[in-house]
């Protein structure tokens, strides 16, 4: 392999030696041979985030508990528990905030190393595809990591706290000093690497689109970006063109059809991990333990408190379809994420576990429109979506009694006996389906960095007295901190604690 792209894969940031081990191990082809467009679509396919947000975002919102002292295992799986009390992880294995950065770095510098060939090879048209799948793709990463390790974006602010480094070419030193930019100038790039590449896009040939970002896909993270600026009609335009006609029907997330699965965990995760789902529109395979760490006995995870929430009656006054696998009284896992094994040594069965994790679904543009018909005005049009929504999620659909409506959003979200304003009510209904709909894959933080709300944990003692712990919106530790070797060896300034 040619030793200038290992030190661009592998020192970029500083990415740890084991993960690069497995990144290479994982090559496609032999990257010194990007003369054609075939051979970049290879080493575009890796171009894509090498560790789970999963754990970050989880165990930073409302969808885990404290199971207390006498859950069946304290402290398995290093660093949930650390997470969950809001504490910095100096660490960089299985579920870090290291872990995800570097991981992330990692496909940003194949997004890098694929543009770098394209242009200097001059393949011509024929690459034009793969070349607007690396724009989308490093954007994608970047918009991660600034969605984690920096504060918030805020539309109507100046946006100048520091942001991450936005990395534009490949690095052959990995002695490089990077600058974190502003929020605003990440934001900036971002949207232009986006806006140049979903035109590239189009005529582009995937085997399995849904480890690409194909347009749909793209589309999709538009959609999510512009919510987070809140361009709402850019999230309704963005959302429209994941589906022929801007339709639904028949593309989300279908819980009741996929019921003679759920007998057996490992097929209900397949459900949610096919590449060939309808309502899949990006999957990637990562290093991760996560589906484990997430397992049945882990004390701080899904525990009773939140499955009370997930199970109980919503705003329609029955239930959505639901599925969740016990071990005893209060261990409960969604098994919905598939975790195999990456074997590097057969005879000796010696590997590495291995996530397959959806990154973008049907499902979520569907609900980002919601939120955007409503911030617009247009209550007919969130309602409808969010009884698309509804369709496929409870058992034996019923829209003459189970359809969502103003009335029953009113008073279901009452405060103090008084119903809600209309535009609270229906928020509360799509924040709370985005919730449900999501659950154990890390995008409830998202939303609720975005409307500042305080993220509170349970914490119960040994006496099994209960206190809390809780991050209102101002509090640093709702950002996550620069890793160690990004500030000791890159010279990036931390994150104020």
């Amino acid at each position: 392999m040619n030793k200038l792209i290992i030190i661009t894969i592998c020192g970029l940031l500083f990415t740890s030696a084991s993960s690069c081990k497995k990144f290479l191990e994982k090559a496609p082809d032999n990257r010194a041979e990007l003369s054609t467009a075939a051979n970049v679509a290879k080493l575009v396919a890796t171009a894509y985030p090498n560790a789970p947000y999963g754990p970050l975002g989880e165990m930073y919102s409302d969808n885990v508990s404290d199971k207390g002292p006498n859950a069946t295992s304290v402290n398995l799986d290093y660093p949930l528990p650390q997470l969950y009390k809001f504490e910095d992880i100096e660490e960089s294995g299985y579920n870090t905030p290291a872990a995800f950065w570097n991981g992330a770095y990692e496909g940003i510098a194949a997004a890098n190393q694929a543009l770098d060939a394209i242009a200097k090879n001059d393949i011509g048209p024929s690459a034009n595809p793969y070349k607007g799948e690396a724009l989308v793709a490093r954007a994608f990463s970047h918009f991660l990591l600034v969605t984690f390790f920096a504060k918030p974006y805020d539309p109507e602010g100046a946006n100048d706290t520091p942001g991450i480094p936005y990395v534009l070419t490949p690095e052959t030193n990995p002695f490089v000093k990077y600058g974190r930019g502003t929020v605003a100038s990440v934001y900036a790039q971002i949207e232009k690497d986006l806006e140049t590449g979903i035109p590239l896009l189009s005529g582009g040939e995937w085997q399995v689109p849904a480890y690409h970002f194909t347009p749909a896909a793209a589309h999709a993270f538009a959609a999510r970006f512009y919510l987070f600026k809140k361009q709402w009609q850019k999230v309704v335009d963005h959302a429209n063109l994941v589906v022929p006609n801007g339709d639904f029907t028949g593309s989300i997330r279908n819980y009741p059809a996929a019921a003679s699965l759920t007998s057996d965990g490992t097929a209900y995760a397949n459900f949610f991990c096919n590449g060939d789902a309808k309502f899949n529109l990006l999957v990637h395979e990562m290093d991760s333990r996560y589906q484990r760490s997430n397992f049945f006995a882990n004390r701080y995870t899904f525990g009773p408190a939140v499955y009370s929430w997930y199970t109980a009656p919503n705003v329609t006054g029955t239930k959505f379809y639901t599925v969740g696998y016990t071990y005893g009284t209060g261990n409960y896992t969604l098994s919905k994420l598939r975790e195999f094994f990456f074997v590097t040594n057969a005879a000796a069965n010696i590997g590495y576990p291995m996530l397959q994790m959806p990154l973008l679904t049907t499902d979520e543009a569907l609900l980002n429109r919601a939120e955007a018909y409503l911030q617009l005005g247009n209550y007919d049009g969130a309602l409808a979506d969010l009884n698309m929504c509804a369709r496929y999620k409870f058992t034996a659909y019923n829209p003459a009694t189970m359809a969502v409506t103003l009335a029953k959003a009113k008073g279901f979200y009452k405060v103090n006996g008084v119903e809600a304003d209309d535009k609270t009510a229906v928020l509360n209904t799509i924040l709370d389906f985005k919730r449900w709909t999501f659950m154990n894959e890390g995008m409830r933080y998202w939303d609720m960095i975005r409307y500042k709300m305080p993220i509170k944990h349970l914490l119960i003692a040994n006496d099994n007295s209960e206190s809390f712990i809780t991050l209102e919106p101002n509090d640093n530790r709702r950002i996550f901190q620069i890793p160690n070797d990004a500030v000791q060896l890159g010279g990036l300034q931390p994150n104020p604690r």
